[in-house]
């Protein structure tokens, strides 16, 4: 049974930082398609950055790129997220996803910025 399972969220001023984790269990990460999804109270879910199994990365906004790192260890099999220059809004639930056919999302941290 695959399960994804996401920490590291919590409470920061604007213009902190926070490293997010997704351990998976139950499934191999690094031959996976693993993305980081946020949704916003009263929003729809969004896509933040994606990881191919290959390495390459690709971030949905440039508002997320230099701010945003998306990375994982294999050995750990663990993807990560690295915020930096958090702002107010980048509050929202972050997701887990990972795509192999199917797809299994992880059951959220919450990230919040205050001003």
């Amino acid at each position: 049974q695959v399960r994804l399972v996401e920490s590291g969220g919590g409470l920061v001023q604007a213009g902190g930082s926070l490293r997010l984790s997704c351990k998976a269990f139950g499934a191999t990460l690094k031959i996976n398609r693993m993305a980081w999804y946020r949704q916003a109270p009263g929003k729809p879910r969004e896509l933040v950055a994606g990881i191919e199994p290959n390495g390459l990365r690709k971030y949905a906004d440039s508002s997320f790129e230099g701010r945003f790192t998306i990375s994982r260890d294999n050995a750990k099999n663990t993807l990560y997220l690295q915020m930096n220059n958090l702002k107010p809004d980048d509050t929202a639930v972050y997701y887990c996803k990972m795509s192999s056919g199917r797809t299994w999302w992880g059951q959220g941290t919450q990230v919040t910025v205050s001003s």
